[in-house]
C-alpha cells in the first residue's frame, strides 16, 4: 500500500517521525515540506490531493498546525474526500461511511496517536452499504456541477 504524506512547517517534525515509524509497513511517499521554514499549507495539500486522484498513492495523510486548513485545501481538489480527525474512531468512520481518501490532523497530535489514526484509516475498508454509497455518490455528482 502506498501512502502519500505532506505537512506544512508546523507539521514537519511529526511528519518525519511518522515516516520513520511506518516506512517498514507501508510505502510512504513524502511530498513535502522538507524543512521547518514557513510555507503555505495549500501548496502541499494540492500536491497530495492530485497524487491521490492520479492514483500515484492509495491514501493521503496531511498535517498542519490545526489540521483544519490543510483539510479544507485538500477538499478543493476534485475527487478528494479529506476528513480532519482527532482520534481512531473518527478515522474509522470517515473510511467506513464516507470512503475518504485523505486524512488530516493537527501537528499537536502525539506521535503514538498519529500512528494509530493512520493505521485505522488505511486499514478500514469502505462499508459499501447502500446508504453510504448513495451519499458518497451525491457528493461526487455535486462536484461534477
Amino acid at each position: 500500500m502506498k501512502i502519500g504524506i505532506v505537512s506544512d512547517h508546523r507539521g514537519y517534525e511529526l511528519k518525519n517521525k511518522i515516516i520513520e515509524v511506518l516506512k517498514n509497513e507501508y510505502e510512504i511517499i513524502d511530498y513535502g515540506t522538507y524543512n521547518n521554514e514557513s510555507v503555505d499549507y495549500p501548496d502541499y495539500a494540492f500536491i497530495l490531493g492530485n497524487k491521490v486522484v492520479e492514483n500515484e498513492v492509495d491514501f493521503g495523510v496531511a498535517i498542519c498546525g490545526s489540521g483544519i486548513g490543510i483539510s479544507i485545501a485538500c477538499n478543493k481538489v476534485k475527487g478528494i474526500r479529506c476528513a480532519k480527525v482527532s482520534n481512531e474512531e473518527e478515522a474509522y468512520y470517515t473510511r467506513n461511511d464516507n470512503d475518504s481518501n485523505v486524512v488530516a490532523f493537527s501537528a499537536e497530535v502525539p506521535l503514538e496517536d498519529s500512528i494509530k489514526i493512520i493505521k485505522k484509516f488505511v486499514e478500514t475498508p469502505f462499508s459499501n452499504d447502500e446508504r453510504h454509497i448513495k451519499r458518497v455518490n451525491k457528493i461526487k455528482e455535486y462536484e461534477e456541477k
